[in-house]
């Protein structure tokens, strides 16, 4: 392990140099303040592993608790000059690791040390194979110990090596475009071209020059004839993700396309043939979008022969501590951080959350939490100020779920709604930042704000 951080409070400079003297040989960076002011400004700072505490002159278990409280893994050794048995029972109960008397004994010194090493090695011992566990459970890049992601995983298996068209539905953040790559990984095209295409980012103008290419002249500015991505994907796999933004215009080109694998250049006047695999993504209802007349049926019918669901993150909460084992590990290997885990209350908030941007808003959060923490454990302040404003998960609601005659649904539905709207009341209305806030695109934080009924703020789009 990278060497564990102790901070020592002390008034007494040649008590912070002897403490300083045992402790470095035994692997420990030490950080020294001799007041009790500066020494809480450090705690809140550097997250220390262990601290060594005087606490001659203040209450030993008011001392714990406060410390425990700011970081229940940060190991604690009082210290005083005035010793007795009931004041060291109560600080070992209140939670201390040892409370030593002063001047000090230094093979005792020492001892408790040594004890506070192997506490802290065996620690990150077990973080670690945390971490461990939860890679057990990855599929090419997705994370699911839930029967619905198993399920998941086993569809994609079978599906692969026959697939044709697929259809891949799911909120915003869910992974699809990991579920993407996984079915062409899996398929016999593995070793083709995937050619991905957002259909919400494209201009309706473009979009056919885009996907089936143009001739030379065929429009202004078409001064070269350019491939389109489905003859750029021919022999392989193109993914058409958000395909439920494309305007009813544009469908029936793509129908045709998809149904006898022919393209037409924008400008041509012959086909040409395209043999492509092709994927196609989705966060909308595409049912509900055919009954409203939005979205082609026989274009649905002909990408839904096959349809693979993912579960929304809210569903599957017991994915939740696995997901944020491997983003930790990732954050931590990227930034260069030692930080092997997080606590079990911050673990709690992460369970109560609503999370409309599913798993990849949870990444952005674990991101935050990582960039904001400097010891080796994300704790419950840090994971709480990473999560949106008003996501309602707090530290009586981590501990507590009170009871309610609402169904689970009514409950979720009111705590999505009140997290997006304290999000846009914050940022006065910007749905920009709100989106960013939250962890979605500002297409998907407009379609909440429809589904939810939340009224829209004025303010910038």
């Amino acid at each position: 392990m990278t060497d564990p951080r102790l901070l020592v409070i002390d008034q007494d400079a040649a008590v912070r140099q002897s403490v300083e003297g045992l402790a470095r040989p035994l692997g420990f960076e030490v950080v020294s303040h001799a007041d009790t002011a500066g020494g809480s400004a450090a705690l809140a700072q550097l997250t220390p592993d262990a601290v060594i505490v005087d606490v001659s002159d203040v209450d030993a278990q008011v001392v714990v608790r406060n410390i425990a409280a700011a970081d229940p893994h940060c190991l604690v050794i009082l210290t005083t000059v005035h010793a007795n048995v009931d004041a060291g029972i109560g600080a070992i109960k209140a939670g201390a690791l040892d409370y030593l008397s002063k001047p000090f004994n230094e093979a005792r010194l020492r001892e408790a040390l040594v004890t506070v090493r192997k506490r802290l090695e065996r620690r990150e011992t077990l973080m670690r194979i945390d971490a461990d566990v939860a890679k057990q459970f990855e599929f090419y890049g997705m994370v699911g110990r839930s029967p619905a992601m198993q399920d998941l995983f086993d569809g994609i298996r079978r599906l692969a090596p026959h697939l044709r068209t697929v259809l891949i539905t799911g909120e915003t953040g869910t992974g699809k475009e990991l579920v993407a790559k996984a079915l062409h990984r899996l398929g016999p095209r593995r070793d083709k071209r995937l050619v991905t295409l957002n259909c919400s980012a494209l201009v309706e103008t473009l979009f056919e020059s885009e996907l089936f290419g143009h001739v030379r002249g065929a429009f202004t500015g078409a001064n070269e004839a350019k491939v389109g991505l489905f003859e750029h994907a021919d022999t392989g796999t193109i993914f058409l993700d958000e395909v439920g933004e494309l305007p009813l215009s544009l469908q029936a080109k793509l129908l045709r396309a998809v149904e006898y694998g022919e393209v037409q250049r924008v400008g041509a006047l012959d086909t040409r043939k395209a043999d492509v695999c092709i994927i196609a993504a989705t966060n909308r209802d595409l049912l509900v979008e055919v009954a409203d007349g939005r979205f082609r049926s026989d274009l649905y019918y002909r990408l839904g022969i096959l349809d693979l669901y993912l579960a929304p993150l809210r569903d599957r909460r017991e994915d939740i501590p696995y997901l944020a084992a491997v983003f930790i590990r990732e954050c931590a290997e990227r930034l260069k951080r030692p930080i092997a885990g997080m606590s079990a209350a911050a673990e709690r908030l992460l369970q109560m959350a609503p999370w409309p941007g599913n798993v990849r808003q949870l990444r952005h959060v674990i991101e935050r939490a990582c960039l904001m923490t400097d010891g080796r454990i994300l704790t419950e302040h840090a994971v709480e100020m990473a999560l949106p404003a008003g996501t309602g998960a707090s530290r009586n609601a981590a501990t507590v779920r009170p009871a309610s005659p609402e169904p689970a649904s009514t409950r979720l539905a009111t705590a999505q709604r009140d997290q997006i709207a304290r999000v846009l009341h914050e940022v006065h209305g910007n749905k920009t930042a709100a989106a960013h806030a939250l962890g979605i695109s500002r297409r998907s934080l407009y379609r909440w704000i429809d589904r939810l009924n939340i009224e829209r703020y004025a303010g910038t789009p």
